[in-house]
Parts: structure tokens; sequence; C-alpha cells
């Protein structure tokens, strides 16, 4: 609930097909406010530097090669990207279809060494499949 307003998340993984008709990961974070039909749809897509679940980690997390990791399955963290998307301008009232956004930069401000540690956080760490 965000002032009276119950919000909705889900998180998925995708593999579009790139041009070069190469598979691309990326995960998928989808915020839409409750009874509302569009949708905002934060893409955290791999890539040099960018980590997201390719088997080895776990579904919803993602990460920098050198930043911390999030797991945008945690409300705190769906929250923390829902707050930082209508900073930046989303406005799920007016959005009547899907919007799709980067969400690098996003990371990036809510991982930044300056913000308070308000998320869920965890240190960069190499991750291991179980035995």
């Amino acid at each position: 609930m965000v002032d009276g307003t119950t919000f909705l998340w889900s998180v998925r993984h995708q593999h579009p097909v790139g041009q070069g008709q190469e598979t691309i990961c990326r995960e998928v974070l989808s915020l839409r406010r409750l009874g509302a039909s569009g949708r905002l749809m934060i893409v955290f897509q791999a890539g040099p530097g960018r980590v997201v679940p390719d088997g080895y980690a776990p579904s919803g997390a993602i990460a920098t090669s050198n930043g911390p990791w999030l797991n945008l399955h945690e409300p705190g963290t769906a929250r923390a990207f829902l707050d930082e998307a209508t900073a930046r301008g989303w406005d799920p009232p007016s959005t009547p279809a899907a919007e799709q956004l980067d969400g690098r930069p996003l990371y990036e401000t809510l991982t930044a060494p300056s913000r308070p540690p308000t998320l869920n956080r965890t240190p960069a760490a190499p991750v291991r499949p179980t035995p």
C-alpha cells in the first residue's frame, strides 16, 4: 500500500531473441496499481557487468559485477523501485497500457553508497550452484 493505494508486483525471467538471433537473458519487475489496466515493466537485461539469473543465481536476483545483489521478490525492493519510478515521472493513473523502463539507472540510484541503506542488500559475491 502506498498512500492508501494497493500496488501489485510480479517478477519473471525472459529470453527475447536479439537482432542477431542471440538469446538475451533478462529479469522483469512488473508493477501495477490494483484495478488499473496499465503497468510498468522495469527491465534488467544481462550484459557486461550486469548480472541476472542465468541458471546459477536465484529468481529475482539482480546485481552488477561489483555492486550489491537485490532480490526483486522482496516487498521492500519492489517498493523502492516503485518509489524511484514515480519520482522519475511514472504516473500509474495515466498509464493505460504497458510501459517499459531500463532498470539499471534505477538500480544504480537505489544502491548508491550515498543512499541510506533501506534495501535488503547483499554484498557482491560469486554465486555458485548448490551441490
